[in-house]
């Protein structure tokens, strides 16, 4: 959004969620995890693992790394944690110039070692930076460790850094992760923003961005988005920007705490069905600040207008699950891309069919097939849809894939509705399942999208999937591993 640049007198938006290294904040112990990383990859400190929550700011801190790491690195860069062990031996070997073509596993890691002693004799070092190195399956982090051995009678021939979020941790207590894990010389956790560090981050992105004037948040407003963000920066950066926007929507350059509700309201806002001509209105929270066309405009870059969309949770979940919960998927997806709505027109929205719940009753539920099984009365309709998406889950090949779209606290349920809602638009609506992960101290809820026979056939429709989805880095994952990773009790 750059409507308000102008009326703030900034050169580029300040509060853009993607990785822009210019507006690295080095206060809230950044720029000494930073620091700390360079000094352990340079001096060839082993491996080295960086966590942080979703949002914390470990993609933004793996660019910056890479740009101010010494020329004598060279860095190899993983943004795909789905790759198989085999997969990700040919990516690191191909970024290394090697021609991986025809050859078995052990001739590619000869190959490898070769080509990593030849940068070594050249003075040079090697470093592996794996992003969402938390979602990699089991058996490829395995590989890490086995790479780790790369090394001379001195030095590692190749450095590894992990960044993932705190799965990763659970990943490497795994009883059969322990050499992996005691391989790692380095661990960084990368912490929320504390609320008094808050004013100086926004001010920094604002001055970077070319502002020149004073202060724009006060106290109470800085108060009411460290409550919301929670400290993590992409939240910060979210009602940030929604703020300025609300304060241009108001033609006023004084921010106050009411835009910031507004704000933080829009960023769960519920949008009514069609069938009702009013539409609720992101700053409901100001009334002074209701501006018709930048509505219009909000509305179409936060979730794009269609004749049906989901509405909040009502009191009976049997209502509610028409709008929430599709009709069952075939175990095969349809041919073609799966990216077609349900009507099969490209581009055309359509209402996800409803669905009725069977009732509970021992009879029917010995009849019912796995795709049809009973599903337990909720009030709450994402546990609803959770148990009847989990059915569906268990009724796939388990040699087949699915592609995770994105991972969420269950506890954000506006913010996952409203994700469910243009993902709904965006893709065929019927192939969209969601389930519970995590553990009990720290639930996820993640939403997966269709069944594939081949991960490739996975990762060719990922390659087509709308901007707004891609941005949540999705991924390829088998049907069993999915399985696997679904949270006890479930």
């Amino acid at each position: 959004m750059t409507m308000y640049l102008e009326h703030f007198g900034l050169t580029e938006a300040p509060f853009k969620i993607t990785p822009h290294t210019e507006f690295f904040f080095a206060g809230a112990n950044r720029g000494e995890t930073l620091e700390a990383l360079i000094y352990a990859i340079t001096s060839g400190e082993g491996m080295v693992k960086v966590t942080g929550e979703v949002g914390a700011g470990k993609t933004m801190l793996c660019r910056v790394l890479m740009e101010r790491l010494p020329d004598t690195v060279e860095t190899i860069y993983l943004a795909v944690p789905s790759l198989s062990r085999d997969e990700m031996l040919t990516v690191i070997a191909g970024d290394l110039g090697i021609d991986t073509q025809g050859g078995n596993t052990t001739k590619l890691i000869r190959a490898l070692q070769e080509r990593l002693i030849a940068i070594h004799a050249q003075g040079k070092q090697v470093v592996a930076l794996i992003d969402e190195a938390h979602a990699m399956p089991l058996e490829t982090l395995e590989q890490i460790r086995l790479l780790s051995n790369l090394e001379t009678s001195h030095d590692k021939l190749m450095q590894i850094v992990l960044f993932g979020q705190p799965e990763l941790d659970q990943h490497l207590s795994l009883p059969h992760m322990r050499q992996l894990k005691e391989r790692i010389t380095h661990s960084f956790n990368l912490l929320p923003l504390p609320a008094r560090d808050i004013r100086d981050y926004l001010g920094f992105r604002l001055r970077a961005a070319g502002y020149k004037g004073p202060d724009l948040f006060s106290a109470e407003a800085l108060k009411l988005i460290a409550d919301a963000s929670e400290g993590l920066t992409r939240r910060i950066n979210i009602y940030a920007d929604k703020t300025l926007l609300a304060a241009y929507a108001s033609a006023t350059h004084t921010i106050t705490p009411d835009h910031v509700r507004a704000a933080i309201s829009d960023t769960q806002i519920v949008l009514p069905t069609s069938s009702n001509p009013r539409r609720h209105v992101w700053l409901a929270a100001t009334a002074g600040l209701v501006v018709g066309v930048l509505i219009g405009f909000v509305m179409a870059q936060f979730v794009a207008p269609s004749p049906t969309v989901m509405t909040a949770p009502v009191a009976s979940a049997a209502a509610t699950i028409k709008r929430v919960i599709p009709k069952p998927v075939e175990t095969t997806p349809p041919t073609g891309s799966g990216l077609a709505t349900a009507s099969g027109a490209a581009g055309q929205p359509s209402e996800a069919p409803a669905v009725s719940v069977p009732p509970p009753a021992a009879a029917q539920a010995a009849k019912a097939s796995p795709l049809e099984a009973p599903v337990p009365e909720s009030k709450d309709w994402l546990e609803t849809r959770t148990a009847f998406d989990l059915v569906r889950l268990r009724a796939l090949p388990s040699g087949h894939y699915a592609i995770q779209l994105m991972t969420a606290d269950p506890r954000e349920k506006a913010a996952i509705e409203n994700f469910l809602r243009v993902a709904s638009r965006e893709l065929n609506p019927d192939r969209i399942m969601i389930y519970p992960a995590g553990t009990a101290d720290k639930p996820q809820l993640s939403v997966l999208y269709g069944s594939y026979t081949e991960r490739a056939d996975a990762n060719s429709e990922i390659s087509r999937l709308p901007v707004r989805l891609n941005k949540f880095n999705p991924y390829a994952r088998s049907i069993q591993a999915i399985r696997d990773d679904v949270r006890a009790g479930f």
